[in-house]
C-alpha cells in the first residue's frame, strides 16, 4: 500500500513541468527492512509500482560503513556492484542516489530538480540565501560530484545535523543539483514543496519573459538546410522553438553567454556541455556559418552539437530522433529559465570544467544516455512523412503503418477532432518518432504552405509527401452536376499540383545541402487511374490526370533528386469509403445502377470481389508495401505502381 502511495506521489510531481523536466528526479519509500526507489528508465509521470527497484536495507547500511578504493573509477565500480548485490529486483536498475535516500530518516523521499529551486541553487548567493528563503532547518550542501562521494558527504552532514538538532532535515538543497524533501507523510511533502516554491516566487525580482516571439517568413528554409547539414550518416530530426524567453538569450552572443555552460548534471546528460551560437542572417548565410561551425565543433569536442541558438530564429535542437529533439528543447529552455531566475539571487553559477568532465565520463550517466536512446527499428526510420487525408480510413492506416516503420508522421486533414485524435493515438507508441496534426484543406495553397512550414519547424524537413486526400462522387453523365465535377477534380487533381508545388520548394533545399539524399512525392492514385470507371468519370478522370502530373513532375524534379511516383490501389472494401452504410461506394453504386442486376449492397460487394484474381480487397498494408518500395529504391520515378490483386495488369 505504501509503495502504491509512492507511485501516486511520483506521478503527481512527474506530470507537472514546474517540478520535472524530461522525467528527471527520483523518489523512494522505505521501512525497516527494505527500500523501494525509482528504477532507471522509468518516468515519474507514468511510473507504477512495477517501476521501483526493491533493495535490502541491511546491505545498503553496510555500504555506508565500507571503505572503498581511493581510485574514483574503481570506487564507482565497487559501489555499483554492491548496489547490485543489495538489489532484490535485478531487472530494475536502482537510482544512483539510492544510498542518499536510505540515509534520510523518513519513510518518503522526493528528489526533484524544479526550475525555480535551481534558479536559486545555480546562483552565486545560493548558500547565504538558503536559510532566508527556506528556513533555518533546511540543509544546504555545496556541489560535489554525484555518486559515492556525494552520498558520503550528505550522510556525514545529515548525521551532524541529527546530533545538533535531534531530528533529520526534511529539506536538503544541493548546489547546482536540486532538492530532497522527506517526510513520513506524503501530504507533508506536498505542503513543503508548495512553501518552497512560494518563497522563491516571492523573492524573484524579475519574472520570466512570457509569450511567443515571431519567426521570419521563411524560417523553414533555414531549418531544412541546417537539418541536412547536421545529418551525416543518419538523418537527424531537428526542432525549432522561439518565445520571449528564448529571444532574450538569442539576440546576441553576449546575451547567450549567460546560458553558455551547463548548470546541472541533467543538462549535460541530455544536451552535452558545449553549444553553438550562430548570428548569420538569411538561410544561405546561416547554412555556410553552420557548416563551418559544426566542423570546428566536432574537431574540438569529439561530438556533434545537440543545441544551436540562432539569432533571430530561436533555439534549435539537433536530435537523433523526434522525441530526443523535444527533450533537448525542454531541457535547454529550462536552463534558460534557471539563468534568468539566477539574476535575482546573485547571478548564474555554472558547473566548473572539472565537474562537467566528471559527468561527461561517468558510467552512470552514460547508462542513462543509453536508456534514453532509441535504436533504429524501421524501414523509414527518422524520415518525416506528410500524409494528407490521414485522420481516418485509408490515410490513417497509411500513417499508422509508416509510424510503425519508424517515420515521423504529419497527419494533414480537415477533420480537426479526428485528426488530433489520430495523432494522439500514434504518439502513444514507444519509439523515438512522433506524430503531428496540422489542419489542412488541400485545395487551399495558403493552408498547404502552413502545413509544410509547421512540419519543418517541428521535425526539420519533409522527406516524403504522400498526396492521399481525395473524394469520390459517383454518377453518370445525366446525374453528375458541374459543381460536383469541379469539387471532385479540385480535390483529386488540382490539389496534387498545389501540394507538389509547395513541398518541392523545401525538398529542393534539402537535396541541395546533402548530396546522397533523395526526397519523394507519392500520390495515392487508384486502379481507376489506370482503367476507365463506368458512371465514375469525375473520379477516374482526376486520377488519370494525376498520373499525367506524376510523370510530368518526375521529369521536372529529377535533376533535384526528388522522385515522383503514384501508387494505384485496388478497392479498399473494408474502409468507410466503400462500406459506410449511408454514403459508401457500395451504396452509391447501388443507387447509380453501376452494377447491372444488383439489388442489394451485398450484391455490389460480391460483384467487385469477383473482379479480382486474388479474390479479396486491397488492404492498407498492401499499399504501404508499395509506398516503402518506392521510397527505398533510387532508380524509379514517374511510375504508376498497381496494387490491385491482379485486377489491373500492365503490359
Amino acid at each position: 500500500m505504501s509503495v502504491q502511495k509512492l507511485a501516486e506521489l511520483s506521478r503527481f510531481y512527474g506530470s507537472d513541468i514546474k517540478y520535472v523536466i524530461a522525467g528527471g528526479g527520483n523518489t523512494s519509500f522505505k521501512d525497516g527492512q527494505h527500500l523501494w526507489v525509482k528504477a532507471s528508465g522509468h518516468a515519474l509521470a507514468t511510473i507504477t509500482e512495477e517501476g521501483f527497484a526493491q533493495l535490502d536495507r541491511s546491505r545498503l547500511n553496510a555500504m555506508a560503513e565500507k571503505n572503498y578504493s581511493s581510485d574514483a573509477a574503481e570506487r564507482e565500480e565497487q559501489v555499483k556492484n554492491d548496489l547490485a548485490a543489495a538489489n532484490l529486483t535485478p531487472t530494475r536498475r536502482p537510482s544512483v542516489e539510492t544510498s542518499m535516500h536510505n540515509a534520510i530518516g523518513y519513510s518518503y523521499v522526493v528528489h526533484l530538480h524544479p526550475t525555480a529551486v535551481n534558479g536559486v541553487m545555480c546562483a552565486q548567493d545560493a548558500e547565504q540565501l538558503t536559510p532566508e528563503l527556506f528556513g533555518a532547518d533546511a540543509l544546504y550542501i555545496p556541489y560535489i560530484d554525484p555518486g559515492y562521494v556525494l552520498f558520503k558527504e550528505v550522510d556525514r552532514r545529515i548525521k551532524a545535523y541529527r546530533t545538533q538538532k535531534g531530528f533529520d532535515p526534511k529539506v536538503i538543497l544541493l548546489q547546482n543539483h536540486g532538492i530532497f524533501v522527506a517526510s513520513d507523510a506524503p501530504d507533508e511533502i506536498r505542503s513543503i514543496y508548495e512553501k518552497v516554491l512560494s518563497a522563491i516566487d516571492a523573492a524573484v525580482k524579475e519574472a520570466l519573459p512570457e509569450g511567443e516571439a515571431a519567426l521570419p517568413e521563411h524560417a523553414e528554409e533555414a531549418v531544412a538546410a541546417l537539418r541536412m547539414l547536421a545529418s551525416t550518416e543518419e538523418l537527424k530530426t531537428v526542432r525549432l522553438r522561439n518565445n520571449a524567453l528564448i529571444a532574450a538569450f538569442s539576440g546576441s552572443a553576449a546575451a547567450f553567454e549567460a546560458a553558455s555552460k551547463p548548470f546541472t548534471p541533467d543538462a549535460i546528460v541530455y544536451c552535452k556541455s558545449k553549444y553553438l551560437y550562430l548570428d548569420a542572417e538569411g538561410s544561405e548565410a546561416l547554412a555556410v556559418q553552420f557548416k563551418e561551425a559544426q566542423a570546428a565543433f566536432v574537431s574540438a569536442h569529439g561530438y556533434a552539437p545537440k543545441i544551436a541558438v540562432l539569432k533571430g530564429l530561436g533555439l534549435l535542437a539537433l536530435g537523433d530522433n523526434s522525441r530526443q529533439a523535444a527533450t533537448l528543447l525542454d531541457v535547454f529552455e529550462d536552463a534558460l529559465k534557471i539563468s534568468w531566475l539566477s539574476r535575482s539571487f546573485g547571478g548564474p553559477h555554472f558547473m566548473t570544467d572539472a565537474q562537467i568532465d566528471f559527468i561527461d565520463n561517468w558510467e552512470v550517466e552514460n547508462y542513462r544516455r543509453q536508456v534514453a536512446a532509441v535504436q533504429a527499428r524501421g524501414r523509414v526510420e527518422n524520415r518525416t512523412i506528410i500524409v494528407t487525408g490521414a485522420a481516418q480510413g485509408f490515410g490513417e492506416g497509411i500513417a499508422r503503418e509508416l509510424m510503425a516503420e519508424g517515420a515521423n508522421v504529419v497527419v494533414a486533414d480537415l477533420n480537426e477532432a479526428k485528426g488530433q485524435e489520430t495523432a494522439d493515438a500514434l504518439n502513444r507508441g514507444k519509439g523515438g518518432n512522433s506524430a503531428l496534426f496540422v489542419r489542412t484543406d488541400v485545395s487551399d495553397t495558403a493552408q498547404i504552405e502552413n502545413l509544410v512550414r509547421q512540419t519543418v519547424l517541428h521535425f526539420g524537413g519533409v522527406d516524403v509527401f504522400i498526396s492521399n486526400a481525395g473524394i469520390l462522387r459517383a454518377g453518370g453523365l445525366d446525374e453528375m452536376t458541374p459543381e460536383t465535377f469541379d469539387l471532385v477534380t479540385r480535390i483529386n487533381y488540382n490539389a496534387y499540383f498545389y501540394c507538389t508545388r509547395v513541398v518541392s520548394r523545401i525538398m529542393k533545399i534539402q537535396t541541395q545541402y546533402k548530396e546522397d539524399y533523395l526526397a519523394d512525392v507519392i500520390q495515392i492514385n487508384s486502379k481507376s487511374g489506370l482503367s476507365g470507371s463506368k458512371k465514375n468519370f469525375a473520379y477516374a478522370g482526376g486520377k488519370f490526370g494525376g498520373i499525367g502530373l506524376t510523370q510530368s513532375f518526375a521529369l521536372e524534379l529529377a535533376p533535384d533528386r526528388i522522385k515522383v511516383n503514384s501508387v494505384c490501389p485496388g478497392n479498399f472494401y473494408d474502409g468507410p469509403l466503400w462500406s459506410d452504410p449511408e454514403n459508401g461506394l457500395f451504396v452509391q453504386y447501388l443507387k447509380a445502377g453501376k452494377v447491372p442486376g444488383a439489388q442489394t449492397v451485398d450484391d455490389v460487394r460480391r460483384h467487385y470481389l469477383s473482379q479480382t484474381p486474388i479474390q479479396r480487397g486491397c488492404t492498407v498494408r498492401d499499399v504501404v508495401r508499395g509506398v516503402l518500395y518506392l521510397i527505398e529504391q533510387s532508380y524509379e520515378t514517374g511510375q504508376a505502381l498497381p496494387v490491385t490483386g491482379g485486377q489491373i495488369m500492365l503490359n
